[in-house]
């Protein structure tokens, strides 16, 4: 067996220091990219393997981060994973992905659990913590949160504007002249903390009482959960009802689908009988038949965001700054589904940075 390559044999083969081999395999930004690329053909020639254990002893850090989100089974998520895997390749960082499934167990052990020590920080997603579980969030490591499920505890938090999307979202409905909009995946019922589900309900309540009209309860339509089948089968039970509906808001794009294709099943023209709209902009969208208008809530900037922001926690001369609350920009795109042959940008909701500490609920 041959000897193990190390980090002098790839200094050496790329005429650089030990020191620039080791900028350059940490993701040191300040690096000529002719250098940069000696270094690479050196690292790719020798076969060389970062021994991430002395790494680790060295500069107690492992140069993993971990992202923890409900389910990746979501297309919102899935994007949102790949994107911040874009986003940590820039700073030179892996990404450890946990599933949570939304399970209170699986959440506080992201906090907690044995498989912290494994990564530098954490990027997370909760979704089944409540006000009750606001110790559990005091940590000893580097955290960005993201989403709603926040409650004011001491971490940086990266969020869409849900309010403004969902706001704008209805308006592009009542533009259209429909006044019967079903709001798809909505619960009326009270809860101990903003959700996206309240969040946009409220934007979308804003719309109809500045257009004078009441938010009807029979056009409230629950799901279970945030999937194309429940949005399919709640949409389904309201329009076989007698419902008599125009258009449909569906508060995430997965809904928007299920909702497409109950449509589809009824004979209902979209738009011509009904128009539709979602939220999220995942990809899917783009290729349903009618393409489905949605409200894009930055996620390339959610996730480029939140690394940037626990790459500088895991920083040493950064990692005591206040924490910020961060609400990145949105976009309302107008597709076939309400009735734009193409695609066109109807408007630009701007997000806003703010102390951490105004999240208080």
């Amino acid at each position: 067996m041959r000897n193990a390559v190390t980090m002098a044999d790839v200094a050496r083969r790329a005429g650089v220091s030990i020191k620039t081999v080791s900028n350059v395999i940490n993701g040191y930004p300040h690096i000529r990219s002719s250098t940069r690329a000696r270094v690479e053909e050196a690292v790719t020639a020798l076969d060389y393997r970062l021994n991430l254990s002395a790494r680790m002893l060295r500069t107690r850090r492992t140069g993993l981060i971990t992202l923890a989100v409900p389910e990746l089974s979501l297309p919102y998520f899935a994007e949102l994973a790949d994107a911040v895997i874009r986003a940590a390749d820039g700073h030179g960082l892996t990404v450890l992905i946990e599933q949570t499934s939304g399970r209170r167990d699986r959440e506080l052990a992201v906090l907690a659990g044995a498989r912290r020590t494994l990564t530098d920080g954490v990027l997370f997603s909760p979704l089944a913590l409540g006000p009750q579980d606001r110790e559990a969030f005091t940590v000893d490591f580097p955290m960005v949160l993201l989403g709603e499920r926040i409650f004011g505890v001491p971490a940086d938090h990266v969020t869409m504007n849900n309010v403004a999307g969902a706001r704008a979202a209805t308006e592009h409905l009542l533009g259209l002249g429909r006044r019967r909009i079903a709001v798809l995946g909505a619960n009326v019922a009270a809860t101990d903390a903003p959700t996206s589900a309240t969040l946009r309900l409220d934007g979308h309540a804003e719309a109809l009482a500045a257009a004078g009209l009441e938010l009807d309860p029979e056009l409230v339509v629950p799901a279970a959960q945030w999937h194309r089948l429940e949005g399919a089968q709640a949409l389904g039970a309201t329009l076989d009802r007698g419902t008599s509906v125009d258009a449909v808001f569906a508060l995430n794009d997965a809904l928007a689908l299920g909702a497409l294709y109950a449509l589809h099943a009824r004979g209902l023209d979209v738009p011509g009988q009904v128009a539709l709209i979602g939220f999220d902009d995942v990809e899917d969208v783009r290729f349903a038949t009618p393409t489905i208008s949605s409200v894009a809530p930055g996620r390339d900037e959610i996730a480029q965001t939140a690394v940037r922001l626990l790459v500088d926690r895991i920083k040493p001369a950064t990692a005591e700054r206040p924490f910020v609350r961060i609400v990145t920009d949105a976009r309302v795109l107008a597709r076939q589904s309400t009735g734009e042959p193409g695609e066109r940008e109807l408007a630009v909701l701007p997000g806003s940075t703010e102390p951490a500490a105004q999240t208080i609920v």
